[in-house]
Order: C-alpha cells, then structure tokens, then sequence
C-alpha cells in the first residue's frame, strides 16, 4: 500500500502498526536449555547398535533398546550388539548404529553388510543444544513451536485463556420489533460471531445511549472487559458521540479515521488497559474492519504470533472506484480466483453475506490480474 496523501486520514498499515505497538502484551522470558539436547547419545534409525571397530564380523544380539529405555542394563563388549529403535540411548561401549536395512541375520547373531564407522547414524549427546545455551530471546511472540519449545525445556504450556470482548452497538433506533422508522440491531450478533470463531469469549452488551452523559457513565465501567467492540457513533452526526465521551474518560486515542472504503470513521482507543475499537455503524464496514482489526488485539493481548491478514488472489474481472480512497471489494472465491459481487455500498449485508472474500482495490480501480484478498469468516 502506498502512503496516505490525504490529510486527517490514516494509511492502512499505520493503523494496524499503532494498534499492535500499543496493545499490551505477555513478555516471554528468554528460553534457556535445561540440560543438553538429546542427554545422551542417541539412535537415529532402527537397527543395531554396536562398536564400529568389529567391522564387519558376526555380532551376538544381547537384548533391545527402545525409545525411553535406560541404557545403563547393557554394556557392549567385543562382537556384541544391541538391537536400537530410533530415539533410544546407546549403550555404554557402542558409537555406532547400524540401519536395519544393511542388517544381514545369521543363524549365530547379525552381520553388517558395509563398514561401520564412529558417530553413523548416531544424534551426538548436545548436538542440538548444551545445557545453558539461550534457544529463544526474550519477548518473542508465541507460536505453536515455541510452546512446544518450553514444554521440550521443562517449563509449563501457557493456561490458555480465551479474551473477554464485550460488543455493543449504539443507536436509539434499534429495536427488536422495528417501526419502518427503526432497524434491527444486525451489527451486535453478527460482530459477536466474528470474535467467538477468532477464539475470543463474546459477550453481548445493551445498546448503548446516544446522550453522552449515559454513554459516559457506560463506558467508565468496563470492568472484565479486555476488548470493548461498538458499532456507530464514530462519525461527524450530532449524535456520534463515542469519540468525546471516550476523551473525557482520558482515553488514548490510537487513531481516528481511515484511508479507506468502507471504514473512513474507524476508531481505536485505549481506555485504561481495555481496548476499544469504535466500528462505523453500517453493517459492511461493522464486519469488514473489525474482520481487520480484531485479530491484532486478540494476538497481542494473547502473547502471539499476529496471523497473517493478506492473501494472493487472482481478480477475475475488472472493479471500478472513482473515489480517492483504497475500496474493501466483497468477492466470491473460487480457487484463487476472486469475482467481485454486485455490492450496493457499505450498509449492503446482504452482498457481505454471499461474499467469501474481500479484495483491496486502490484508488482508481483494478484491472483483472493479482490482487490482494482477505478471507471472510
């Protein structure tokens, strides 16, 4: 993405930089070797196990070794060996192991077929790692193979802990049995599936009041909440009152208004160590910046690795857009093939919910050819 050249609005990728630098985050301690990796010498093939120096003369069989099994009961003499599954410590006496499939069985024991020599097929003991040795620097990010890396150390898999993300929506014309007047509140249900399948807990609040004094009051009150999701009352309306009400809170405002379509009113904030993203209110936008946004918070407050939003894509057929900001396409995906969908603006829900895809169509419109794309979920 190019950066932004229209004043007061914020590029893309700057939004998503101050949200992930300013949501607070687990600090891993440095991950250090408890003992040397592997312990010992170890077996890496199925086979036998014996002294490289016997060459290839007949070996007795004096027993098995597996996986886990103290070595310590056997102690190889000359023309001895050790039957050896992969992962299993050698014996005292062996530095060798020799793979099952160049293992000739005799009436009086086994015979390898080639030379052994010192160290074959042997994981030297601190090959990896020696005790000590620091195997991850501190305040990474976690990932399925460092959780797996501490467990390997000794230390304990972190207690997984789902964040609390309270969604609310805003707006006195919501009502469950609509005058033509009056809407439904679509936003609350639709954003608080969104969270529950990004793995958070979701948890549906009342409305809140479009008087700001009452909206004040509401938001000074977040306690157990790790992330606040609202919807409307981010614009320039008399009534848009979530931006003022959040600053006489002392709210950090991490930014306001987007280079982008739908989106342009978007919000992020923190309000003491609870993260508030302040969605444009129609149902499009709602999704598609939350469908943005929320990952990020999720990954930092969770301790890790933020997912990857971007895709390549292949724009099947031309989209036009006059507008000066980069335009949020709702797709049908089709392998990697993206087919934009008749789409009536950002209050449209009905072509956001036949959409798999949403594609990121610059300033002046896409030709068919690459695209960049985002998955709906």
């Amino acid at each position: 993405m190019r950066p932004c050249d229209r004043p007061g609005l914020l590029d893309l990728d700057e939004a998503l930089a101050r949200l992930a630098a300013a949501v607070p985050s687990p600090s891993w301690e440095a991950l250090k070797a408890d003992r040397d990796d592997p312990a010992l010498d170890l077996s890496a093939m199925d086979g036998a196990a014996m002294r490289s120096e016997d060459g290839r003369k007949a070996r007795t069989v004096v027993g098995t070794l597996f996986a886990g099994d103290d070595p310590a009961r056997f102690q190889l003499g000359p023309l001895e060996a050790v039957r050896i599954m992969t992962g299993a410590a050698l014996p005292e006496g062996a530095d060798c192991v020799v793979p099952v499939e160049i293992l000739r069985d005799m009436p009086d024991g086994i015979v390898p077929e080639e030379d052994p020599r010192p160290g074959d097929h042997v994981r030297k003991r601190a090959s990896h790692a020696k005790a000590g040795t620091e195997l991850l620097p501190p305040g990474l990010p976690l990932n399925a193979a460092r959780v797996g890396l501490r467990a390997w150390t000794g230390l304990p898999a972190p207690a997984p802990k789902r964040v609390r993300v309270g969604i609310a929506s805003t707006g006195d014309e919501l009502s469950g049995d609509p005058m033509p007047w009056q809407i439904r509140d679509s936003n609350g249900p639709m954003l608080a599936e969104l969270a529950h399948n990004l793995g958070a807990w979701a948890l549906r609040l009342p409305p809140l009041p479009d008087v700001k004094g009452a909206l004040t009051e509401r938001l000074s009150d977040l306690t157990g909440l790790s992330v606040l999701l609202t919807s409307g009352g981010v614009s320039m309306g008399e009534r848009d009152l979530l931006p003022d009400a959040l600053r006489d809170l002392g709210a950090e405002i991490l930014f306001h208004n987007l280079n982008l379509k739908p989106g342009k009113p978007m919000l992020a904030a923190m309000l003491g160590r609870t993260v508030v993203l302040g969605l444009p209110g129609n149902p499009q936008s709602a999704y598609l910046n939350a469908r943005i946004f929320l990952p990020v918070v999720l990954a930092r407050l969770e301790g890790s690795v933020i997912p990857r939003l971007w895709r390549q894509g292949v724009l099947a057929e031309p989209v036009p857009n006059a507008g000066a900001r980069p335009l949020l396409q709702p797709c049908a995906l089709d392998g990697f093939d993206l087919h934009p969908l008749p789409n009536r603006g950002s209050g449209d829900l009905a072509a956001l919910a036949r959409a798999d895809a949403c594609a990121w169509i610059p300033a002046g419109g896409a030709a068919p050819g690459m695209a960049r794309y985002f998955d709906l979920i």
